[in-house]
């Protein structure tokens, strides 16, 4: 247990202290001997808290950065073959297919955009673009809502997360599902509507499922209520030549993950996540905005894992899954809200003897948690509590099993680095220990990469910003490497001021394939449209 008390006096003077007199601030520490970012390259749209810098996907051969663009409803072409001075080369307009691009891919020299419909529940598209030329090559419709596209490693097929989110009213709920376009016997541009076959849900609708899976919409089906998120795709093959494609899947309402074998088309396994307890010392949360204070407690409150971003890779023989733990509740008006806070519900006096207490704002009683699970004896108060997210990063086998997470990490190193800013909103500076109730820094995007035979994984923390480093070579023993943020808290947030805010996609860059022969991240922040290139450096 950790609990530290600041005072505005000291916020001030911290914020004094860590600042930097050059436009943006970076706040790094190394834990010990590894790789380091250092930002080396910036392109912003002066777009602000509008999604003009969402998704971003790299094709080597044209040196370009393909980012999402939800602001001007285009996919924009970024030229990096000088990563110190990203130019735009051109945008690509998405609105003769749907509304918007959700998410962006490119292979061989395709690029893959998943946009959604008009109507957010009828099926969206995969559309396909010459990365090179910008040329509209071909078109295939997919599930409601495709939130997330990715190639296969070979390029033989394209998997999109369909999520299928109900209407505001819940009158229209689509299924989940995950649309597999074939391209084994076909390109881009040859493949047709018979290319796309779907792994969906509707078999759980008959089945038992694992209890920690969330299902809790109004009326709906399981699969109806089950929405993929995010793709990874792996192999456990050990033959290169003869790759038997699966992807683990993140249900994240659902705080779940799917296994899907590609080849079949199937959905192979289907395991809830379990929950995170949060009255171990290990995992303590600050869970008030509203004690003025940095104080990560231990509390009697179990976190759901929740999964936005997953992410695979190999050690030894085996496939490990890497989640970002960003939770999320569900909200639609005036149809169905499941999320409430901890003083505006019975506790149970027997599990809860201190229930006055716990419900205290500057205590427990400011932290959202969900509605629809905790009450287990149907006698309206809750005999456990349940909040949104686990605040870290989580291994797990590819059969559910958690091997390490990375308990309270993330809270401690951010209030060690940025104390004046601790749990910080993503929208507005000056907001300190704003976001403690709700999910608090919210991991979300990820990345992996091998850099000199050792794996590392990036973190994207949307709500104070800023990537994590750790080295993930032995997934039971992950160390902290460094901690970059490149926003600018002493700044106005605002068009083109602030620096980077709120990270959501992040992608590595092999030296083999980068235009300048290091290693390189790139992220791409949402709500100050900015898209940063950093180079790791021994």
């Amino acid at each position: 247990m950790c609990r530290y008390s600041i005072s505005k006096k000291s916020i001030i003077r911290s914020n004094i202290l860590t600042s930097i007199s050059f436009a943006l601030s970076v706040f790094a520490a190394a834990a010990t001997a590894g790789v380091q970012l250092d930002p080396i390259g910036s392109y912003t749209t002066n777009v602000f808290a509008n999604g003009a810098a969402e998704i971003v996907s790299y094709d080597p051969a044209s040196k370009r950065i393909f980012v999402v663009n939800a602001d001007s409803q285009t996919v924009d072409a970024i030229d990096i073959s000088d990563p110190t001075s990203p130019v735009l080369a051109g945008s690509i307009d998405v609105t003769p297919y749907g509304k918007q691009a959700n998410s962006v891919a490119v292979k061989n020299g395709v690029i893959a955009a998943a946009v959604e419909a008009v109507d957010k529940q009828a099926p969206g598209r995969v559309v396909f673009f010459n990365a090179a030329s910008l040329v509209y090559v071909n078109d295939l419709e997919v599930g409601a809502l495709p939130d997330m596209v990715v190639y296969t490693p070979d390029g033989s097929h394209v998997l999109v997360a369909n999520e299928g989110e109900p209407s505001d009213d819940y009158t229209n709920d689509p299924e989940g599902s995950i649309s597999i376009i074939d391209l084994t016997n076909a390109t881009a541009a040859s493949a047709t509507q018979a290319d796309v076959r779907t792994a969906g849900f509707t078999q759980y609708n008959y089945l038992e499922i694992d209890p920690d899976i969330n299902i809790n919409g109004p009326g709906a089906t399981v699969a109806q209520d089950l929405e993929p998120e995010y793709i990874t795709v792996y192999s456990d093959d050990e033959d290169e030549d003869e790759k038997n494609w699966r992807a683990a899947v993140t249900l994240q309402e659902n705080n779940a993950i799917a296994i899907i074998d590609v080849d079949s088309a199937e959905v192979i396994d289907l395991f809830g996540l379990g929950f995170k307890d949060h009255s171990l010392a290990k995992n303590a949360l600050d869970a008030s905005n509203e004690d003025s204070a940095i104080s990560i407690r231990s509390w009697p409150v179990n976190g759901m894992y929740q999964p936005d971003s997953i992410a695979s890779y190999k050690s030894g023989k085996h496939v490990y899954l890497v989640t970002a733990n960003e939770g999320d509740a569900r909200e639609y008006i005036p149809g169905f809200i499941d999320e409430t806070r901890v003083k505006d519900v019975v506790l149970d006096a027997d599990e809860f003897p201190d229930a006055a207490t716990l419900q205290q704002p500057e205590n427990l009683g400011r932290l959202k948690i969900i509605l629809s699970r905790g009450d287990y004896d149907n006698d309206g108060d809750y005999d456990e509590l349940f909040s949104f997210g686990a605040r870290s990063f989580s291994i797990w086998n590819t059969r559910g099993r958690l091997i390490y997470d990375s308990a309270s990490d993330v809270a401690h190193i951010t209030a060690s680095h940025l104390p004046a800013n601790f749990n910080s909103d993503d929208e507005e500076n000056g907001s300190f220990d704003d976001r403690s109730d709700d999910k608090g820094a919210e991991p979300e995007g990820i990345a992996i990469g091998e850099i000199d035979g050792r794996t590392y994984g990036f973190i994207g923390l949307e709500r104070i910003g800023g990537i994590m480093v750790y080295d993930i070579t032995n997934p039971r023993k992950p160390f902290f490497i460094q901690y970059v943020n490149t926003r600018d808290f002493d700044a106005v947030a605002g068009p083109g001021s602030g620096g980077d805010m709120s990270p959501e996609g992040i992608i590595f860059i092999s030296a083999e394939d980068s235009p300048n022969g290091e290693p390189l991240l790139v992220v791409s922040y949402e709500v100050s449209g900015s898209t940063r290139i950093f180079q790791i450096n021994d």
